[in-house]
């Protein structure tokens, strides 16, 4: 499989029947699609856990749902990921602007 520059963050190894997307057919290719997909889908869900989680925590200490320092170092981050993966910094910070936002309308129907 393909899968170069995430082989090592998702599962620690790569996989020794890596082949090069020229070696592989369209069917395989799609199936790759589909696997990632998945993992993002999955990704997106243990995050929204753990936002809703810390949502609990705010409200239980008072705190106010929006913490604009914490969102700028989300944001540093996200950019800082994107460069290391040679993926566009903009398109991801605007997934992630999209994930906090969602996760701050979640936590305000929730108090």
């Amino acid at each position: 499989m393909t899968r170069e520059p995430t082989d090592t963050a998702i599962d620690g190894g790569i996989d020794d029947e890596t082949l090069t997307p020229e070696e592989m057919s369209l069917d395989e290719l799609r199936e790759e699609i589909r696997t990632i997909d998945q993992e993002i889908v999955e990704l997106i869900a243990q995050r929204t856990y753990v936002a809703d989680t810390i949502a609990a925590v705010k409200d239980e200490q008072g705190l106010p749902t929006t913490d604009e320092k914490q969102e700028q170092q989300v944001m540093e981050r996200a950019g800082d990921n994107a460069e290391q993966f040679d993926v566009d910094a903009n398109l991801v910070k605007a997934i992630f602007r999209l994930l906090i936002e969602l996760n701050k309308v979640e936590q305000r129907e929730s108090r």
